[in-house]
């Protein structure tokens, strides 16, 4: 078993699709999503998981809802934060 392929945290996932949805790979170089990914995982909790499908059969609605409204406020965060440190 390798960890790197086996297992990943659910809130990676989560933090990519917000980033999509805010197009921010269009407004951004890599080094500022790198530096920003970093930035808003280290603000999440952990959530690891092996297969996507246990996430979708065994997550309650309400608890999605708070995964994914965490994930908005600490990109938020981090976009203020990495605005200041590369004004």
């Amino acid at each position: 078993m390798k960890i790197s392929d086996d297992i990943h945290n659910y809130y990676e996932k989560l933090v990519v699709q917000h980033f999509a949805a805010l197009k921010l790979e269009e407004k951004h170089d890599s080094d500022f999503i790198a530096d920003l990914t970093c930035v808003v995982l280290n603000q999440l909790p952990t959530r690891y998981i092996r297969h996507e499908v246990d996430m979708a059969f065994y997550l309650p609605a309400s608890e999605r809802f708070e995964m994914e409204n965490k994930v908005q406020v600490s990109v938020s965060k981090a976009l203020e934060f990495m605005k200041t440190i590369n004004s």
